[in-house]
């Protein structure tokens, strides 16, 4: 029986590797194929000296960065302070952490513009504005990640010890809290990054360049291009999750040793 169990796992194991990696394999093969009857990665020299290219990824990239520090300025904060002050109001908070996965994007955009298209807040041509639609949609994600870093440690006993030692709301915050959570943070920020990375509709909407709708633009008019394009955007989520658990397992080894 536990020889079947065994058996099932990896039966299940591997389905599950090949559900993933062979579209993406597929897709990989395909964008090989920019030259007839050759392999080669033309499709990737393409994508990497056209000018679009160069302009939205690298602002995709910003986008991810800025999204990050702003979830992390407001998130952090919020769920320290729920946990230690009102954990009675934690299940409405979460609720509407939960908001973004009900409203479809194209409302979310629509109402942005209609709100922010018109004085006292005209930003509606303004970089912050996509940054801070980026932040709510990455507001389930990153909220409740760091919530569950919050749940591991006790909260409470920290920041009593920092008051005792004289320390401030500030420093209780950037240097006892945001340490021992560093490894949930680091889990929110590359979801939020592959959000941003590649949500389509609030780039769009809001004519901002992006990686998204530069794919999208690509499909339209190319074949091998698009696919080289996927690839290159696995290639760094995935760079960005093996970078995560190098640190996280750097810290669970220090946590470790300072434990003997």
């Amino acid at each position: 029986m536990k020889r079947g169990g065994v058996i099932w796992s990896w039966f299940w194991m591997i389905l599950g590797i090949l559900y993933f990696f062979l579209p993406l394999l597929a897709t990989f093969i395909f964008s090989l194929k920019a030259v007839k009857d050759v392999y080669s990665f033309k499709a990737y020299v393409n994508v990497f000296n056209d000018p679009a290219f160069q302009l939205r990824f690298p602002a995709s990239i910003l986008w991810s960065v800025l999204t990050i520090i702003a979830a992390i300025l407001i998130f952090v904060p919020t769920a320290y302070w729920v946990r230690l002050k009102v954990p009675k109001a934690r299940p409405v908070v979460e609720l509407i952490t939960l908001l973004p996965f009900v409203v479809p994007a194209i409302v979310y955009v629509f109402g942005l513009v209609r709100t922010y298209s018109q004085p006292p807040l005209l930003i509606v041509n303004s970089p912050a504005l996509l940054v801070a639609g980026y932040t709510i949609l990455s507001m389930p994600y990153m909220y409740r990640a760091i919530d569950t870093g919050l749940r591991a440690i006790d909260v409470q006993t920290l920041t009593e010890a920092a008051q005792s030692l004289g320390a401030g709301w500030g420093t209780i915050l950037f240097r006892v809290i945001f340490p021992n959570v560093r490894v949930s943070i680091l889990s929110g920020a590359f979801l939020s990054f592959a959000i941003v990375m590649g949500e389509y509709t609030l780039a769009q909407y809001l004519a901002k360049p992006a990686f998204a709708p530069y794919i999208a633009l690509l499909i339209q008019n190319k074949a091998y291009e698009p696919a080289a394009a996927t690839i290159i955007s696995f290639t760094l989520i995935w760079a960005c999750m093996g970078i995560i658990q190098v640190i996280g397992g750097q810290e669970q080894s220090g946590q470790i040793a300072g434990g003997h």
